[in-house]
């Protein structure tokens, strides 16, 4: 068995939706009462909007949606009706990039690894109204599988949790500071979290050892860290996208200079983690992003949030102890009331955005969430639309950058979407986020999996830690 732990080794229409797809259920959620949701706007997630619509979900699934009205369903006996007459019906959303585990919001770091924060972190997202995230390459794969099928079966609630195996040079990968950490995690609990990759012949066994673990995503560096590291080789990246996509695995990329990116684009990379967008990412290399069929996450958030003074905003204040929050305030003294850049920086990233816009290149919300101190799970995620919006996204394709694409790219095939069949993952918002995408934040109700989040309960508890 190869060694781990980095050793050598828009479309805005009104349409008519009625299914009635029967699916198995959810263990915990078979004996699940009926509900209709009744007179609500719902975007279905692939940039449809239904004006005024009904939805019936029962037993973790949805039933049946329809612009009609819902007499038109075969609506049965233990059935509990909500309206929502002027509220919004979304999909959950779906964080394509984070790293859990070692934020516990007064320290950060290997010492907050363990299951019970992990938990912590996916409760936070599903009370931001994200039913699933994917951890990039800093998580311990035995016990991140087993809170995987503990969420999948129902036995405790939060987001989806979704990981990959990290793959760099030999003790080199994650950024210095989160080196360290991860590596000492891998130690203290005897599982995989990185591979070291020196050669081909480590390439490949890596990959294989992968695939047995029942890895499906694979996460490499291709980064030198400012000159501290060294970026993983071509020819070792080669090896390991061929390999991987051999053996039914898809390889996503932390770069950092968009020159890589064309090589790593000709190698047949999945997607990029880091979209690098400025003023080297052009309209010519958007055009070979779509050509080649990767994604982009853009993860713009995480500069401008880290100078931000987010603990004077209540959408994330409640949910975090008094005095972190007085910490990031201004009244804290150490972050700026503004993150806002220079004119001529956000001219440069509003060309290089909307070229990726305007090639129809699969922009995913992602936030890198967990990475660095203080860059707070699900909060972000909404902060992050924000952005999208601002460089010159429509609402509308902003929320499917959050809903739909996420889930098709890591293979959620049943989420993402409003629609008869799929998982009961569903937001309602007292306001509509396509007249303004803040409405995100006017969060009413949170359903997972068909189970309504006592989401008052849950940012208690959070103050709490």
């Amino acid at each position: 068995m190869l060694k781990s732990l980095l050793r050598p080794a828009y479309l805005l229409r009104t349409s008519l939706l009625v299914l009635t797809l029967q699916l198995p259920c959810l263990a915990a959620n078979a004996q699940q009462t009926a509900v209709l949701m009744e007179n609500a706007a719902v975007i279905i997630g692939d940039g449809t909007l239904l004006d005024s619509a009904s939805l019936l979900y029962r037993n973790g699934r949805i039933e049946a949606v329809t612009a009609s009205e819902a007499a038109d369903f075969d609506l049965p006996d233990d059935l509990t009706v909500i309206d929502l007459a002027g509220k919004t019906i979304m999909p959950a959303m779906i964080d394509a990039h984070a790293h859990l585990g070692y934020e516990a919001f007064t320290s950060w770091g290997a010492d907050n690894y363990s299951r019970e924060n992990l938990l912590g972190h996916l409760q936070r997202y599903a009370y931001y109204g994200f039913s699933a995230v994917f951890s990039a390459g800093s998580d311990p794969d035995e016990l991140a599988f087993s809170l995987q099928r503990e969420i999948e079966e129902g036995a405790v609630e939060g987001a989806r949790f979704l990981i990959a195996a990290g793959m760099g040079p030999p003790g080199q990968g994650p950024n210095d500071q989160f080196l360290a950490q991860a590596l000492t995690v891998a130690e203290r609990t005897g599982m995989n979290i990185l591979y070291g990759i020196a050669n081909e012949q480590n390439a490949l066994l890596a990959v294989r050892e992968a695939a047995e673990r029942g890895q499906r995503f694979i996460k490499i560096w291709v980064d030198d860290r400012g000159g501290s590291q060294q970026k993983l080789a071509p020819h070792l990246y080669r090896a390991i996208i061929s390999e991987a996509h051999n053996l039914g695995l898809q390889v996503y990329v932390h770069q950092q200079n968009a020159g890589d990116m064309l090589d790593l684009l000709d190698a047949g990379t999945d997607g990029f983690l880091h979209g690098r967008i400025g003023s080297s990412f052009d309209s010519g290399l958007a055009k070979r992003t779509k050509q080649a069929g990767a994604f982009i996450v853009p993860n713009l958030g995480l500069g401008e949030l880290r100078r931000e003074a987010i603990g004077d905003d209540d959408f994330l204040t409640a949910t975090l102890p008094l005095e972190v929050a007085r910490r990031l305030s201004v009244a804290g003294g150490v972050r700026g009331q503004s993150s806002s850049g220079s004119p001529d920086s956000e001219s440069e990233m509003a060309a290089s955005f909307n070229a990726l816009v305007d090639e129809n290149v699969d922009v995913l919300l992602g936030t890198d969430a967990g990475a660095v101190p203080d860059h707070f799970f699900g909060y972000t995620g909404h902060r992050e639309l924000e952005i999208f919006v601002r460089l010159g996204m429509q609402p509308m394709q902003a929320l499917v950058s959050a809903t739909s694409l996420p889930a098709q790219r890591l293979g959620l095939q049943d989420s993402g979407l409003i629609q008869a069949g799929y998982r009961a993952d569903i937001v309602v918002l007292d306001e509509s986020p396509l007249d303004d995408i803040r409405n995100t934040r006017t969060i009413s109700r949170v359903i997972i999996a068909g189970k309504e989040l006592d989401r008052e309960s849950l940012a208690a508890s959070f103050r709490e830690e």
